[in-house]
């Protein structure tokens, strides 16, 4: 049985401006650095940048959600909106901001959980999700 994420690993092009990212826009706090890769905490998240020559971002809808509280979205956000370029506008429930970091690694900041999620869709039940008991 899973018991939820361990770590997130992203492949950069270029570690030391992946760790600038991830460390000063997001507030991570670097844990470790060796030889082509670095960890960093982001909550409870343990996030692992590793350098390679092959970094390619996921397409489509892959992105990689951070939740963020209220009281510091519009600050963060505000801070990405001046570094990052936005690739999706928010149509989802609750406050979300759709960045791409360096690499072009779709994240999103979302304000909201999976219970806010689905009490959205219980409120709204014309919009086709079928929430499950």
């Amino acid at each position: 049985m899973i018991a939820g994420l361990n770590h997130l690993t992203l492949a950069v092009s270029d570690l030391d401006r992946a760790i600038a990212f991830y460390r000063d826009l997001l507030g991570g706090q670097l844990r470790a650095r060796g030889p082509g890769m670095a960890y960093l905490e982001l909550g409870s998240l343990w996030l692992c940048l590793e350098a390679s020559d092959a970094a390619s971002p996921a397409t489509g809808g892959t992105h990689y959600a951070f939740s963020v509280p209220q009281a510091a979205f519009d600050a963060l956000a505000g801070r990405l909106r001046a570094s990052a370029p936005v690739w999706k506008e928010n149509r989802s429930e609750g406050a979300s901001l759709y960045v791409a970091d360096p690499d072009g690694h779709r994240l999103e900041l979302h304000v909201g959980d999976l219970e806010t999620r689905l009490a959205h869709y219980r409120a709204h039940p014309g919009k086709g999700v079928t929430v499950l008991p």
